[in-house]
């Protein structure tokens, strides 16, 4: 049942029944409902901006160029991009030119020199906040998924060859894991690589990579030795151009449209060893190694589209009127708005307390698979209660929520499904 609290108020002043005590109640709850309807706008604020003490002045001045740059270079293009299912290889370039991208590439090589993943952290959250979905995925791919391997594993060589280009958007990176035949299965891939000489000669397939039209270089997990599971898995980099190396379909999905997702085959394709990345044998621990990044990357990612679905339906609830009044007046759904908003600022809250913990190189794989799956289900959950409040015009496209709600089921499956995130922190645990 919802109650017009001010209505009521108004009653109570007139009703003679009521004693001395009561009346000096209803005073105080007219205050303050006379500062919420003169202070709306600046608790709502208050509300919104949860305090944070992750960021310095730099972090600040970085998100001001990262905002411009999505509101300048992704937004007005988004609904082109969205309809080719690709982003020009030019927005890497722009990224690039801003130094939006690879700051943690050292600047001999072009890059910012600075190892922080706060950086990484406000690009994901601008892109997400401007509602870009897909376009922003391929970005923070390139440079919170794929760059760690080449920072932590490339050759003094392999840096000199292939950084420059990582930092300045030229050469745009994949990571090609998933199999048809294998998902969460890592140690069942059976794309294989058999030395011959200076050269591995690489056959199988890959498929749901993303960035897979677009990217130069495709670091690949390879079976270098068929007879072991996990020990028998190298990364090996593929480059575009090379003869056997064949990409597919640019995928049909659901949501994130305008990020580019392919299949990937391999024929006999002449790899020079020169571009194994770390050692061989070692593929399985190299990525156990980069992954927990990938999946904060993945969550930081996820409360950001949250709370940028959330901050569309607030303004939606409060300009849309059924039965004489605001539909965000009502008291179920200021129940709903208040459980998104509580949910998001404490997802936000361990997220950063992640952040943290990453850049001292404390981070656990359990403590980044927490944050994954909670994040991502609660991005489901919030944008599917903001597409409800939206009524009819939730499900239509020209509304960025409806593509929000595309956009946002994948979030639990890539990166590590739920499920395995939740073996993950319950084996941690001993049981």
């Amino acid at each position: 049942m919802n109650i017009d609290l001010a209505a009521e108020v108004a009653r109570l002043r007139t009703d003679e029944g009521i004693g001395e005590a009561a009346r000096e109640e209803i005073g105080f709850v007219d205050e303050v409902l006379s500062f919420s309807r003169t202070h709306s706008d600046s608790i709502t604020a208050t509300v919104a901006e949860t305090r944070r003490t992750l960021f310095a002045d730099e972090h600040d001045q970085f998100r001001a160029s990262a905002r411009a740059f999505a509101e300048k270079e992704v937004v007005p293009s988004l609904p082109e991009w969205e309809r080719d299912g690709i982003v020009p290889r030019e927005l890497f370039t722009k990224a690039g030119s801003a130094g939006l991208i690879g700051t943690a590439i050292p600047t001999e090589h072009g890059g910012g020199g600075v190892d922080d993943f706060r950086f990484n952290l406000v690009l994901g959250e601008e892109l997400a906040r401007a509602g870009t979905g897909g376009a922003g995925l391929g970005l923070t791919l390139h440079n919170d998924v794929c760059l760690p391997y080449f920072l932590s594993l490339a050759t003094d060589e392999q840096k000199a060859r292939w950084l420059p280009g990582i930092a300045s958007g030229e050469l745009i990176t994949a990571i090609a894991m998933t199999e048809p035949s294998t998902g969460s299965d890592l140690a069942g891939m059976s794309t294989s690589a058999v030395r011959d000489g200076d050269s591995y000669v690489v056959n199988g397939s890959k498929t749901f990579i993303s960035n897979g039209i677009n990217a130069d270089l495709v670091i690949t997990a390879i079976k270098t030795d068929p007879s072991q599971r996990h020990a028998g898995m190298s990364l090996i980099v593929l480059e575009r151009g090379m003869a056997g190396f064949e990409r597919g379909r640019n995928l049909d999905k659901i949501g994130l449209h305008s990020q580019d997702t392919a299949e990937l085959f391999f024929n006999d394709v002449a790899v020079p060893v020169a571009n194994l990345l770390g050692e061989e044998g070692k593929g399985f621990l190299h990525l156990v190694h980069n992954l927990p990044q990938e999946r904060l990357s993945i969550a930081v990612a996820a409360v950001a589209a949250a709370e940028a679905a959330f901050g569309w339906t607030l303004e939606y609830v409060k300009e849309r009127s059924a039965f004489g009044q605001p539909i965000g007046s009502f008291q179920h759904n200021r129940f709903e708005l208040a459980e998104m908003r509580t949910e998001i600022d404490l997802a936000r809250v361990f997220v950063d307390r992640c952040i943290e913990a990453l850049n001292d190189e404390e981070l656990t794989a359990e403590e980044a698979a927490e944050a994954k799956w909670w994040c991502t289900e609660l991005q489901k959950r919030v944008v599917d209660r903001c597409v409800q409040l939206h009524g009819g015009y939730g499900y239509m496209l020209e509304y960025p929520i409806a593509r929000a709600y595309l956009d946002a089921r994948i979030t639990t499956i890539y990166g590590g499904t739920t499920e395995i995130m939740k073996e993950i922190v319950g084996r941690a645990m001993g049981v």
